[in-house]
């Protein structure tokens, strides 16, 4: 099947394009992005060698619609989505941190709690948490935001004391997340779903805080089915999820960490599909609506037409 794994195009007025681990990012003039979700798979800060069919547009269509539901609480980056797999907005200067949220333990900081870890991003750890259990309260635990490799975890006052985001700045930074993890908790109620963790990126132009980049997709975010999960928990049984944890699970299990001298498993059409599959199961779990697989017969024209239709506007 059709995936879109790279993109090298030229707009009229690009000035500048940013390739991500799953996103290309071409800048037109001084104050406007061209966010392409490509169909690119990364799992421990790996971009791995197989692309996952319709996963770009499951992301960007989740991150559109999520955006839009948000507006009220945050200004957002976004004006249109002239493609499935699109997202224009506004050029941004990015906040040097990620703000990472989490209501439940889990996934990376259950690991590090099995080893031993007692503080995450300067937050006190109670002892005898299990996992999958739920905080009294969430934790927003940030990390740096690094342009190449792994980001870091780091606190608040780590920080403020390093200049990367003023007190006040990142006082409403909190502030925002606490509301959109409040937002996105509500609409995946709704739907039978638990927010389990996510992370905001967020952005300044003239003086104003943007929410930027995608917002409550699953691979921003780890989401648990509502039923069940208290006998599951009760037992010490896996949740059943919908988010990227899956793909980090079976890559653990094939022996790859994403550390010096692994291999990747080899990644099957069937396994691709598979992926793919998980990825819209989510969507239509979250958004409430079926998927419509856009035509996928030549993605790369298909995109480089709309965009350009766009930008004649």
């Amino acid at each position: 099947m059709d995936t879109l794994t790279r993109t090298d195009y030229q707009f009229p007025g690009q000035t500048g394009v940013y390739h991500g681990k799953v996103r290309d990012v071409y800048s037109i003039g001084e104050d406007k992005l061209v966010m392409i979700a490509t169909d690119r798979i990364s799992a421990f800060d790996v971009v791995l060698p197989k692309g996952i069919p319709y996963k770009g547009q499951v992301l960007n269509q989740i991150a559109s619609k999520f955006l839009d539901a948000t507006a009220d609480i945050v200004p957002n980056w976004k004006q249109a989505s002239p493609d499935p797999m699109v997202t224009v907005g506004v050029r941004c200067e990015p906040f040097k941190v990620e703000m990472v949220i989490r209501g439940y333990i889990t996934g990376s900081a259950w690991r590090e709690y099995c080893k031993g870890a007692r503080t995450l991003c300067g937050i006190s750890l109670p002892e005898g948490l299990r996992e999958n259990q739920r905080f009294e309260t969430p934790l927003i635990t940030p990390t740096t935001k690094a342009d190449q490799g792994h980001d870091e975890n780091i606190s608040k006052e780590e920080i403020i004391s390093q200049g990367l985001v003023s007190r006040e700045e990142y006082e409403q930074l909190e502030k925002y997340t606490y509301a959109l993890f409040k937002r996105g908790t509500e609409m995946a109620a709704e739907k039978g779903l638990i927010l389990v963790d996510t992370k905001y990126e967020f952005g300044k132009k003239d003086g104003t805080i943007y929410l930027i980049d995608e917002i409550h997709t699953p691979d921003s975010s780890r989401y648990f089915y509502s039923e069940g999960y208290e006998e599951r928990f009760a037992r010490g049984e896996e949740q059943r999820q919908l988010s990227k944890e899956f793909v980090r699970k079976w890559l653990m299990e094939n022996g790859f960490q994403g550390q010096a001298g692994q291999q990747v498993p080899e990644m099957t059409d069937a396994y691709c599909e598979s992926v793919s599959e998980r990825y819209i199961e989510l969507y239509e779990k979250i958004v409430g609506e079926k998927f419509v697989k856009a035509d996928a017969a030549d993605l790369a024209a298909r995109i480089e037409r709309q965009i350009m239709e766009y930008l004649k506007l």
